[in-house]
């Protein structure tokens, strides 16, 4: 009675040791496969960094859970400021969660870089970037972006790259600068994992994002060098001004936008 249990336990074991085996092969493979398709996209120093018109900034936490300044957005924002004053990129597309109205990343970044002497003109903000996908999907179907230079760590970009191309856009990464600090190990983890859920958004439930709406192109002022070059009230432009607010950008038809 013993023997044929202990058979088919054995059996059973090694079925599911097999499985497991051929789930992390399969793991490895996915994050190897889109490192290997995006590691020569990347740029590690910003003085380095390739010129496009248009710049994504991808959104995160103003603050850590202990209350200190989140090291991840420091970097973002000084890549983002530094790349315009580099005349790098001419505009900055900033977006981020704004869930609730007490927690804004799209404000919180607009505010951030106009202290850093970005001018408000050379920003657009969008308020429904909830996740990596939305925020492209959005660049390309809101504000009709084609090209764009991706802003964010190293450890982000191969996914944002990844998503970028697979949406039909030409996209290049600008690695933002990153110290160490605590518990990165476990952001990197998490985005290995991200990574293999991608490759299921993109190519097996065919994710859509949550919000999207009318075209509203983004209006790209000229710099203050080529200002002087322009005759009066010229400005150089991707499409029609969206509005006259000091924030520009776009949110979707709710009580709360969203993002993340």
């Amino acid at each position: 009675m013993h023997r044929p249990f202990w058979k088919v336990f054995k059996a059973v074991l090694m079925s599911l040791g097999a499985l497991a085996l051929l789930a992390a092969l399969l793991f490895v493979s996915a994050n190897f496969y889109m490192l290997g398709r995006t590691k020569g996209k990347i740029e590690g120093e910003l003085s380095r960094c390739g010129s496009e018109t248009v710049g994504i900034v991808f959104g995160t936490s103003h603050w850590t859970r202990s209350g200190a300044r989140n090291p991840h957005f420091e970097g973002r924002m000084n890549a983002a400021a530094n790349l315009i004053q580099l005349g790098r990129v001419d505009h900055l597309l900033i977006s981020g969660d704004n869930s609730t109205r007490y927690y804004n990343e799209p404000v919180s970044m607009w505010r951030d870089l106009r202290g850093r002497q970005v001018r408000d003109g050379d920003m657009t903000l969008d308020y429904a970037g909830f996740s990596t996908f939305d925020t492209l999907a959005r660049a390309r179907d809101v504000f009709g972006v084609e090209r764009a230079l991706l802003i964010t760590q190293d450890w982000h970009l191969p996914r944002a790259l990844f998503i970028g191309e697979a949406l039909g856009l030409e996209v290049t990464g600008c690695a933002a600068p990153e110290r160490a600090v605590a518990g990165i190990w476990r952001l990197k983890l998490r985005e290995w994992v991200a990574r293999v859920a991608t490759l299921g958004d993109l190519y097996l439930w065919e994710r859509e994002p949550h919000f999207l709406g009318p075209l509203e192109p983004l209006q790209i002022m000229p710099r203050e060098r080529d200002r002087l070059l322009l005759p009066s009230g010229m400005f150089r432009a991707s499409g029609p001004a969206s509005g006259d607010d000091t924030v520009r950008g776009s949110a979707p038809d709710s009580p709360s936008s969203t993002p993340r």
